[in-house]
């Protein structure tokens, strides 16, 4: 059974960090590309990051670019997303999905398999 389970959320001020874990179990990071999503309040969902461990590729969406960086610890079978530089616009539900793919990881959501619960990231001003 294929589960992805994320934390590390919380509240924090702006120019603070955070680092969200999505720990990952039932399937290979050889097989599916993890990607990171957030979805703030009356906003549409939007694809953040992701990464493809078998050709070692990244997406970043610009917005976050130079300040998130995305990471992935084969062994405890565990994706990271460090923020830094936090803005209040990035206050949302961040979400990690699996992708079934051998290429680049996409944006999208609707390519995605399998979908975590969601950790709630504030940032206040």
């Amino acid at each position: 059974e294929v589960q992805l389970v994320e934390s590390g959320g919380g509240l924090v001020q702006a120019g603070g960090s955070l680092r969200l874990s999505c720990a990952a179990s039932g399937f290979s990071f050889d097989d599916y590309a993890i990607g990171w999503f957030r979805q703030a309040p009356g906003k549409e969902r939007e694809g953040v990051v992701c990464v493809s461990n078998r050709i070692d590729s990244t997406y970043h969406v610009d917005s976050v670019k130079g300040r998130f960086t995305i990471s992935m610890d084969n062994a405890k079978n565990t994706v990271y997303l460090q923020m830094n530089d936090l803005k209040p616009e990035d206050t949302g539900i961040y979400y990690c999905a699996a992708e079934r793919t051998y290429f680049y990881c996409s944006n999208v959501g609707y390519q995605y398999d399998y979908w975590g619960q969601g950790t709630q990231v504030t940032v206040s001003s």
